[in-house]
């Protein structure tokens, strides 16, 4: 499935998702003017390294998981990523305001940041342990944690596939559809713990789990404090 659109519009014009995924293009935009030598370079220097926390203060830690955030590694991993968040960043943006969203999206990457670590922190070496963490796909299965939450029964237009070739879009809720990424995640995590340290592609699917998770509860915890959606999102749950 390959998320098109919500058809639930935000109230308000989602700046500080807008501004998020210009940063993530102007810094691959600057990738893209450094050699494969160079951007390998980088990425060791810049990014997280699972086996290296604790080799170095905090704030130094902290400085590479937000590189990490702002990094990729080619046109489909940014492309895909900053689809996502332009689909399901701005309700969540919209409900959470403007700051308060900013600060969601930085503790949802470090979340995903510390999830994936605390797996891979000891197969140094060897494995993921060892290769830098880039992308921005923790911090945005953060807010598809949130979105889950807030808007359950929102349908977001999918393109479908039938033996790998499109053949049309379908409206599918939210809860359905994230969810099933976050389970598939999940499963292909928990298949590769004692078996192979890249037994996930090279995906840090530990990272989007914990994202997810962070998301969720931060979404939890502020609706204890604020009113919910307005609108129900369950509202005619059994229509097409």
């Amino acid at each position: 499935m390959i998320p098109l659109t919500s058809l639930r519009k935000p109230e308000r014009i989602p700046w500080i998702t807008y501004a998020i995924i210009a940063v993530n293009f102007v810094v691959f935009f600057w990738e893209l003017t450094l050699s494969e030598s160079e951007l390998t370079n980088k990425f060791f220097t810049l990014a997280l390294i699972p086996c290296h926390v604790g080799a170095a203060p905090f704030p130094e830690t902290g400085s590479h998981i937000i590189f990490s955030m702002f990094l990729h590694g080619g046109w489909l991993h940014i492309l895909g990523n900053m689809l996502f968040l332009f689909i399901f960043g701005p309700n969540v943006e919209d409900y959470l305001g403007k700051i308060r969203y900013l600060l969601f999206y930085l503790v949802a990457g470090f979340g995903s940041a510390l999830a994936h670590t605390l797996i891979y922190w000891g197969s140094c070496g060897e494995g993921l342990g060892s290769v830098p963490v880039i992308g921005a796909s923790g911090a945005i299965y953060g807010v598809m944690g949130a979105f889950v939450l807030l808007y359950p029964g929102t349908r977001i237009r999918t393109l479908a596939f039938f033996w790998g070739i499109p053949v049309g879009t379908v409206s599918v809720r939210a809860f359905y559809m994230l969810f099933w990424f976050f389970f598939i995640d999940l499963i292909n995590g928990l298949a590769s713990l004692g078996v192979s340290n890249t037994g996930t592609g090279g995906v840090a699917v530990w990272g989007h789990v914990g994202g997810f998770v962070v998301g969720l509860l931060l979404a939890f915890t502020f609706m204890m404090f604020r009113e919910p959606p307005k609108v129900d999102p369950f509202e005619n749950l059994g229509e097409n």
